[in-house]
């Protein structure tokens, strides 16, 4: 058999795989509804929502991005400084990148093992994830300044429930979910998950649920925002390893990167079931929405590659590949939405490349195994955490 007949009937296999699973389990793990190869049409009417009290209403129903198109810039954010500032875990320094030169200007030392650069909810300040030192460095975006760091412990990474009460801590090792005062970052409610490896996160469109990945234990855990509290559970199949997850515009389906199975699986966010699967490379990782919500941007970790499925039809439309050894990681999408930033974990530098055709506009040199870097500012009216999930 040829190697792609085997890639083709591996992914039979996992998808076969998750349809007998889900027949034996209860309605909220019901079977798949779809294949890889015809994954269902979305719909295209607007989603009733009874919103978590105190979060901001959606601009648009239909589109939870609608408020991040280029040049959508809030007033708390117009006067920062454009930067992009990557965390570079095994140096334990923030390289802080030029836009518009290309080149690092400044490289700043701070906790062990530090792993995103996430916005607050509000916009005020941007805090380096620094892991294996148990602590948050915030950065002033306006100066672009560093400033002393707070203790947290075991900040993998770092969001906000979407009233802004409660910044969310992913506490990776301690196997915790701990919600904090999302100024002073004091302790309020500690969640435990029981599964190994909480790391990516995101909010519902009427963010009364977010949906976590346990990427060691293959696993994802639903929590309910207000009562902070889990609601449901799903073990994805096969040996998936779980890493990015982003909601569609309209709501309806969640994207999950699968580094192990090398694609993404679809789900139903409100039933927890997987709706399909989509091959997308080896080693997918992160996920980011183009600024005109028409495309997510798959970042292929394993073979240097960027997968774009169209929101629309939930299907795989283009494919860059990046020249040379690459190792496309995390980042995020420039203001004006023309340039996607990615982190090149394992080559100690940073790739910027054209979303229009996706070439690759210069490779940047930075520290070692660069991570979850942070392009700001950002267009969108509050901040989900991450590296950018502004809404």
């Amino acid at each position: 058999m040829t190697q792609a007949g085997k890639i083709t009937m591996r992914f039979a296999l996992i998808l076969a795989f998750a349809l007998a699973a889900a027949a034996c389990t209860t309605p909220a793990r019901s079977s798949a509804q779809s294949t890889a190869s015809a994954p269902p049409s979305p719909s295209t009417s607007a989603v009733p929502v009874t919103l978590l009290p105190g979060m901001p209403p959606p601009i648009d129903p239909h589109d939870v991005y609608a408020a991040d198109r280029p040049g959508r810039l809030s007033p708390a954010v117009r006067r920062d400084r454009v930067l992009v500032y990557v965390p570079n875990f095994g140096s334990g320094t923030v390289s802080v990148i030029d836009p518009r030169t290309y080149r690092v200007i400044r490289t700043v030392r701070v906790g062990a093992g530090p792993q995103h650069v996430v916005p607050s909810w509000d916009l005020k300040t941007l805090w380096v994830n620094n892991n294996s030192g148990n602590s948050l460095t915030p950065i002033d975006p306006i100066t672009g300044r560093f400033g002393r760091p707070v203790a947290v412990d075991d900040p993998y990474n770092l969001y906000f429930t979407p009233d802004g009460r409660f910044a969310v801590v992913m506490a990776e090792t301690r196997r915790q979910i701990v919600f904090r005062d999302p100024h002073t970052m004091a302790v309020k409610h500690v969640l435990p998950v029981g599964c190994a490896g909480v790391n990516h996160a995101d909010f519902s469109t009427d963010g009364r649920y977010f949906i976590v990945t346990c990427e060691f234990s293959g696993d994802l855990v639903k929590v309910d925002t207000a009562a902070q509290r889990i609601v449901g559970r799903l073990h994805l199949p096969g040996k998936a390893m779980p890493q990015d997850i982003k909601i569609s515009p309209d709501g309806r389906t969640w994207y999950v990167a699968d580094m192990q199975t090398s694609g993404v699986w679809l789900l139903n966010g409100d039933t927890l079931t997987v709706s399909a699967f989509l091959p997308t490379g080896q080693g997918a990782h992160g996920l980011y929405p183009s600024r005109d919500s028409r495309y997510l941007y798959v970042a292929n970790r394993g073979e240097g590659s960027i997968s774009l499925i169209s929101f629309a039809t939930r299907r795989i439309v283009r494919k860059w590949i990046l020249p040379g050894h690459t190792s496309p990681d995390m980042g995020g999408v420039s203001a004006d939405g023309r340039v996607l930033w990615l982190s090149g974990r394992y080559d100690r530098e940073v790739y910027a490349i054209d979303t229009t055709t996706g070439h690759l506009i210069a490779r940047i040199p930075v520290g070692v195994q660069p991570h979850g870097l942070c392009v700001w500012p950002q267009p969108g009216r509050y901040s989900l955490g991450h590296t950018g999930i502004l809404r």
